[in-house]
């Protein structure tokens, strides 16, 4: 597999088409078990554009890092990580101007996940993207392991902010912003946000804040599944009408479904078209998307499956790689 990539590298170098680049990486090497695949991926410094199928099977591997990252730790929260999996999926492998192998690189755009506790989708995504390795989402929450129940930027690859209490990532990812435009920088920053999340008030000062200043280097996501620990936000303490709220404040507004990435890259296309505003994608997603007994359940908000849960999860995401697998062929 070494000497392949190396090969790669060679071929590469006197390269400079887009296309010619990404044919000859689109896939570098798979390995095929039990209807899994591990996708790698190389940085070469020049965009290239992946196509929708090759999202949906990364997202398909994020979703079963996050089911296996829980199920292992006993604890977790894998029903806002599975809604977000194809946000992740489309930031870190399409959207952002990321390295994994500097993943302090001071020209990087920045990403807050401001709902800190849907971390194992966040590490999924890190972990498939290249910034750590796959097999350590299983020492989610484990006594000595860097990933634990809510991110740490002290100690873990390519995460920009320490997140958590809820309301308060979205203030850090403001002032991520203000600091590009202060120091005349190009870089870009993404916040993911919860619906339940933004019942909390820092949330719109924050908000009211990036407007004034017109962010328009900003991006907030709000991963709008519905459903918070105690119930539907509609009935818990109602946040809508969302998009009138970011409104109000001088956000340009996107609505969007989270699990359509032809509608999610016309979304980021058009947010970076967006000037003198910042901008904020209402992002329609399904809880617990991918799994069937966890979809549109507020059950699995906080709720670790069991040995036999697990194997159903897995087996249904399994089920849809296969499905993904033909659309290919």
């Amino acid at each position: 597999m070494h000497r392949k990539i190396a090969i790669y590298e060679k071929r590469l170098a006197g390269i400079s088409s887009r296309r010619e680049i990404y044919d000859m990486i689109k896939y570098l090497w798979f390995e095929k078990a039990k209807n899994t695949f591990t996708f790698y991926f190389m940085n070469t410094g020049t965009e290239v554009i992946m196509n929708n199928l090759e999202l949906k099977k990364i997202a398909n591997e994020v979703r079963k890092g996050i089911v296996t990252a829980v199920h292992s730790a006993k604890a977790g929260h894998p029903g806002g990580s599975l809604s977000a999996a194809d946000i992740y999926t489309y930031l870190y492998f399409e959207e952002m101007n990321i390295d994994p192998k500097n993943s302090k690189m001071a020209e990087r755009d920045r990403f807050v996940l401001s709902k800190g506790h849907t971390a194992p989708g966040l590490y999924s995504a890190l972990a498939n993207r290249g910034f750590f390795p796959v097999e350590d989402l299983v020492t989610l929450r484990k006594l000595g392991s860097y990933l634990q129940g809510h991110p740490c930027m002290q100690h873990i690859p390519g995460v920009d902010m320490s997140s958590g209490s809820l309301g308060q990532g979205i203030s850090a990812a403001v002032g991520m912003a203000l600091s590009a435009k202060m120091d005349q920088k190009d870089y870009r920053v993404y916040t993911l946000l919860g619906d339940g999340e933004i019942e909390e008030g820092q949330v719109w000062e924050a908000s009211m804040f990036a407007g004034h200043r017109k962010l328009d280097n900003l991006v907030v996501i709000v991963d709008n599944n519905g459903l918070q620990i105690d119930g539907p936000v509609a009935d818990v303490c109602s946040p809508y009408p969302i998009d009138k709220k970011f409104e109000a404040f001088n956000f340009h507004v996107i609505h969007v479904d989270a699990h359509d990435f032809d509608a999610i890259r016309a979304a980021f296309k058009e947010a970076r078209e967006t000037k003198g505003m910042p901008t904020a994608i209402i992002a329609q997603s399904t809880k617990g998307k991918g799994v069937s007994f966890m979809e549109n359940s507020v059950a699995w908000h906080g709720t670790a499956p069991n040995d036999e849960q697990y194997e159903i999860a897995m087996a249904d995401l399994n089920k849809i790689g296969e499905e993904l697998l033909k659309e290919e062929a």
